[in-house]
């Protein structure tokens, strides 16, 4: 395979779960290193079509990854030797997936017009849920609910971090064509002042609602945060009974949110079966609800479960989620991948990649298997990306000429709801186009030179230059394509890389729906702020301790 990225050495798999699969996966991936992507999409005649599926308004081409058809159906026999296709089936019966915890993992129900009938209390609790939601939603788009000077209600600030706050975020932005005008909806996560200075910037208390985030009201940012609202509220003149008309919450902790001053009729529960990171399709999206209206929220949870029922029906050969998943354990485990790009062009996506960073990385960045075993090998590799083309004039550079192996999604939107540049949709898609084109055609040194010959270049200058101009090529890329950006086709790509997660996460045989990691930080954090305010005296490491010394002293 010469110079490609995708040459590197393969990750130890001798302790893989599935030992005759990965036997047959590294024999292949050695073949595979002298294989050109141009060459397998050239000796068949078919492979555009073999390496595609459709579901859900979407439609995933991967004949441009380093995939032969041997290569492809001993992935797929992987799946089904790890069980694969009776695994996802606990994702829709209740069975408790996140062993750690004791806990369901039922994030699927919160958008199903149906489910198993052991389920039906969640059933109950999700359609009583979704009501008062809309309820809420009505209030305040019709002006009814008003703030304490007796004004219509016209910006919402939802206060979260984490779950709470990428995904509702994400689509909210996402879907800007799509907002009702009868309000305007913020977000603040960080604990730094200046986020919620920032976003309260210009905004009237009068007028001003906020959702609280948090499943026990105890998260050190969002409490700060709101804390921090509450006192910008009584400052600007109302009165501590102006609480419940300012304040809305999303949590299981009544005690904490009545003492904050939220009556229970205002708050909305989290359920132990709702991971964070997969909350956003229940109260937690609240805030989407209040930009788009009830009815575009519930056509964002119907492109989920279109894209539910896809994973759970279709073959495994034809199934988006499970051949997204493939590709991941193919390059993470068989040629060392650490990293995976997400790149849409589309601007209104541009903080998806932030949204599937969490996705990935809290849910599949785990080091020990159910039975808490080290494990010897590779799992979640490391997620990013930006907005085409924005990406092309920073970090396509390393894609194009560097030496690090990171397949690519690019995610393309073919129409425009806004037909107001068809020039610059149509730019745009070419760039991203090329950028695929470019990863996979490169450019040889001959090609180089000849480029620097045809610039006036003399023929030594030339011969020097041209290694730089060089590009190697055979660089993996998937392209994921849909007519429109719909709350609809929003709804199912989620949906789409959730199930992709839950997979890979399967096949690694890991956990993918505790976090364990992000607790120690947590805690370490209070011992530190306690030490900062004099309050405790800390047993630190020594450059933590002279950082609080120079803290403390200057």
């Amino acid at each position: 395979m010469g110079d490609s990225s995708a040459s590197g050495t393969q990750s130890n798999t001798a302790a893989f779960p599935y030992p005759d699969s990965a036997l047959a996966l590294n024999a292949l991936a050695a073949e595979h290193r002298d294989l050109r992507i141009e060459s397998l999409l050239e000796s068949v005649a078919a492979r555009v079509e073999q390496f595609s599926c459709t579901a859900a308004g979407w439609h995933l081409d991967y004949s441009r990854q380093l995939l032969s058809g041997a290569a492809r159906e001993a992935l797929l026999a992987l799946a089904r030797e790890s069980g694969l296709e009776s695994a996802r089936e606990g994702l829709f019966d209740g069975r408790p997936l996140n062993h750690t915890e004791g806990r369901a993992v039922l994030h699927t129900l919160l958008r199903a017009t149906s489910a198993d009938p052991a389920l039906q209390d969640e059933i109950a609790a999700v359609g009583e849920c979704r009501q008062r939601m809309a309820d809420w939603v009505e209030r305040i788009h019709s002006g009814t609910h008003r703030g304490y000077t007796n004004q219509p209600i016209s910006d919402v600030v939802n206060l979260g971090i984490g779950g709470s706050d990428l995904g509702p975020r994400m689509v909210v932005e996402a879907l800007r064509p799509y907002h009702h005008d009868a309000v305007r909806v913020h977000f603040c996560a960080n604990v730094d002042p200046d986020d919620l200075s920032a976003t309260l910037q210009g905004l009237n208390p009068a007028t001003t609602l906020f959702i609280i985030c948090s499943k026990t009201l105890k998260t050190e940012e969002t409490l700060h945060n709101a804390k921090s609202a509450r006192n910008w509220l009584l400052a600007a003149g109302a009165g501590e009974d102006a609480i419940a008309q300012h304040f809305l919450a999303v949590s299981t902790n009544l005690d904490v949110a009545r003492e904050f001053g939220i009556p229970e009729q205002n708050i909305l529960p989290m359920w132990d079966w709702v991971g964070g990171r997969y909350s956003l399709w229940s109260a937690v999206g609240w805030s989407i609800a209040f930009a788009l209206g009830t009815g575009q929220f519930e056509e964002l949870l119907a492109g989920a479960e279109k894209m539910d029922e896809h994973f759970r029906s279709a073959p495994l050969e034809q199934n988006l989620p499970v051949c997204l998943s493939l590709l991941e354990i193919w390059y993470v485990n068989f040629f060392s991948a650490q990293c995976h790009a997400v790149i849409p062009y589309h601007q209104d996506l541009a903080r998806l990649p932030s949204f599937l960073q969490q996705l990935s990385m809290e849910s599949n960045g785990k080091r020990v298997n159910h039975q808490g075993q080290t494990l010897s090998y590779a799992t979640a590799p490391v997620l990013w990306g930006d907005a085409g083309s924005n990406g092309q004039h920073s970090f396509h550079q390393l894609f194009h000429q560097g030496s690090v192996l990171c397949p690519i999604d690019f995610i393309l939107v073919s129409g425009d709801q806004s037909r107001t540049d068809t020039e610059g949709k149509q730019r745009l898609l070419a760039n991203g186009l090329s950028q695929a084109r470019a990863l996979l055609t490169g450019r040889d040194l001959e090609a180089s030179r000849q480029s620097l010959l045809q610039r006036g270049l003399d023929k030594d200058r030339a011969a020097a230059l041209a290694p730089h101009l060089v590009i190697p090529g055979n660089r993996p890329s998937s392209s994921l394509s849909c007519e429109q950006l719909t709350p609809e086709t929003l709804g199912a790509l989620l949906a789409l890389y959730e199930h992709k997660t839950f997979c890979s996460g399967h096949i690694w045989q890991i956990n993918s729906f505790d976090q364990w990691g992000v607790e120690l930080g947590k805690a370490l954090g209070a011992e530190i702020y306690a030490a900062m305010l004099g309050e405790a005296e800390g047993n630190f490491d020594a450059s933590t301790a002279a950082i609080l010394e120079k803290i403390h002293h200057g």
